[in-house]
């Protein structure tokens, strides 16, 4: 179970009606008032993981929901830091995990929804996708250009297109959930010094060279684009059914211990059991055990 102190944490930084919704309301830097030297976040961190880990096995036993976590930032925010750490303890068989790059010719002669729907998680299963459809009311927003390249009749493409596709994913969403997808959408918020300081990282540290893309030094000029792109999608897609968790992330250790256990609460929430047998069933079992001896 997850700790009081955690859940009240947790409600701290949900979104679940973005009317109202500012992002300068949330400062990428707070910790929420909790200590965090390394021994005890990694305590933390192993509690939590625990926990997702034994809520995983029932979810991917009882067979009946499916749990969809999307994880959204700028560069450098640390979402595949975050996906490492948060689900290390979990069963490789009960996850499916995506990373979305730029979309191919196929998925280009398809509408933007369809790359994503093919890779939803069945039931039973945890999805994990780094960058979501939410891409396509981000950089696309930001770098409009880029729909000239998705091969839309002409007269479709309005000043309204970015609000209809916040409309159509807010649909979406709502749909998937009625039929057992627990939808939970990370926004990891890293500030602009904080991101500075992790290029920094990885131009000045050899280990970290790999991870460097000069595109993404380039992206930092649209820093404002890109922020008031995430409000208006924050704004007009959180719901009950499908929140958003605006997650501080200039401490990655503190944005590990708010995902997981997030993610672990929504799990405990669905009462995830073992599949009970009918009699025939233990009847076959005792015939079993007394065939083995």
């Amino acid at each position: 179970m997850i700790e009081k102190k955690l859940r009240k944490l947790i409600d701290r930084y949900r979104v679940t009606d973005g009317k109202g919704f500012r992002l300068k309301d949330h400062d990428p830097t707070d910790t929420g008032g909790l200590n965090l030297e390394k021994a005890e976040a990694q305590a933390m961190l192993a509690d939590s993981t625990r926990i997702l880990a034994e809520q995983q096995d029932k979810l991917y036993a009882q067979d009946r929901w499916s749990v969809l976590c999307i994880f959204q930032a700028m560069d450098a925010a640390g979402k595949d830091g975050a996906i490492k750490h948060v689900f290390s303890g979990v069963n490789p068989q009960g996850c499916h995990v995506v990373s979305f790059k730029a979309p191919s010719a196929t998925e280009l002669d398809h509408d933007f929804l369809w790359r994503h729907v093919t890779a939803l998680p069945q039931r039973g299963q945890i999805g994990i996708h780094n960058r979501s459809w939410y891409e396509e009311v981000l950089v696309v927003r930001v770098h409009q250009k880029i729909l000239s390249a998705q091969k839309l009749p002409d007269r479709l493409v309005t000043k309204r297109i970015f609000d209809e596709r916040l409309e159509d994913i807010a649909a979406y969403e709502r749909y998937l959930a009625r039929q057992g997808v627990v939808i939970l959408k990370f926004f990891l918020n890293v500030s602009r010094d904080e991101q500075r300081k992790r290029f920094l990282e990885r131009i000045e540290e050899p280990e970290k060279n790999w991870k460097f893309n000069a595109g993404d030094v380039a992206e930092r000029a649209h820093w404002k684009a890109y922020q008031s792109a995430y409000e208006e999608a924050i704004l007009a897609t959180a719901t009950p059914q499908a929140p958003w968790f605006v997650v501080p992330a200039d401490n990655k250790r503190f944005t590990r211990i708010i995902v997981a256990d997030a993610i672990a609460e929504a799990m405990d929430s669905l009462d995830l059991r073992y599949p009970e047998l009918d009699e025939k069933a233990r009847a076959e079992l005792a015939t079993a055990k007394q065939a083995l001896g």
